[in-house]
């Protein structure tokens, strides 16, 4: 039977493997053998009912999803070394799934902080009146900070309240945009915009000063000054207004679906992490009933 050294010896061969890597393969490869040894096993008679125990095992040891996974991947590679070797039959690893990470839940503002940056840009420049525009439609609409960079002017219809937004793999939606985000465009459109313009026009409805595209840098620039300015700290990103879109929607009664197709998920779970956030209303009627709150 091959030893561990040896399929060690053999990653280190043919794909250069590190030594930190060798060692902490080692180690997770002798954590398995240890528990074959305690159900009386050895490595060419284990089955896949012995590889998920001990993936359950790690799991009640407190180890993270992800130290989990990285073991079982060592683990995978062994048995495929084993099968190639003709030392066992089968790998019994292969329909043994990893655990996933656990997925963070978005930061999402209160409605009092998102108000308080979509209002800090200085309104008298025209760099700030745009500033205003652009905060204001990304909180009012929930796009990604490359859909709000890739609009043209005539993406936002002003008088029928919607903008027309090309999100991944090319795919356009029309997503509403509230009264209040649509009279700082509108402004935008009439003030600040003709002036960075007047020598170069790039079509794009956010430009720089000099009518050129505004860059993914200037807009995480322009929030995160923006989020100086209302006292919010460093944090504070263009995704943060997505998320505080989708939260805020949901607090306020929207239904998931319609919350899903603004936001141009592909999959309705991928809105529903949203739905974990606890939010205003839940912990208003948790102090009102709860005996301990």
């Amino acid at each position: 039977m091959t030893s561990v050294a040896e399929f060690l010896g053999a990653l280190q061969a043919e794909q250069g493997a590190s030594r930190n890597t060798l060692a902490a393969y080692r180690h997770d490869l002798d954590d398995f053998l240890g528990h074959l040894r305690a159900r009386r096993l050895d490595v060419a008679r284990a089955g896949r009912d012995d590889v998920v125990a001990w993936v359950e095992h790690l799991r009640a040891r407190g180890l993270a999803p992800s130290s989990v996974a990285r073991r079982l991947s060592a683990l995978r590679g062994f048995y495929r070394h084993l099968v190639r070797e003709e030392q066992v039959r089968r790998d019994p690893t292969e329909h043994v799934e990893a655990p996933r990470p656990r997925r963070p839940l978005p930061r999402a503002l209160s409605r009092a902080a998102a108000a308080a940056l979509v209002e800090a840009p200085d309104i008298a420049t025209p760099s700030g009146l745009r500033d205003r525009a652009i905060l204001e439609l990304l909180y009012a609409s929930g796009m990604r900070a490359s859909e709000c960079l890739g609009l043209r002017v005539e993406d936002v219809n002003l008088t029928a309240a919607y903008a027309v937004c090309t999100g991944k793999g090319g795919k356009q939606r029309l997503v509403p945009v509230g009264r209040e985000a649509l009279g700082w465009v509108r402004r935008y459109l009439a003030d600040a915009r003709p002036r960075a313009t007047r020598r170069r026009d790039c079509g794009r409805l956010f430009v720089n000063p000099r009518g050129g595209p505004l860059s993914r840098q200037s807009l995480w620039t322009l929030v995160r000054r923006a989020a100086r300015t209302a006292g919010l700290g460093p944090r504070v990103s263009p995704h943060v207004l997505r998320h505080s879109f989708a939260s805020h929607l949901l607090e306020g009664g929207a239904d998931l679906r319609a919350v899903q197709a603004m936001l141009g998920h592909a999959d309705i779970s991928t809105t529903q992490i949203y739905t974990h956030l606890p939010s205003a209303t839940l912990r208003r009627m948790y102090r009102r009933f709860h005996p301990r709150a």
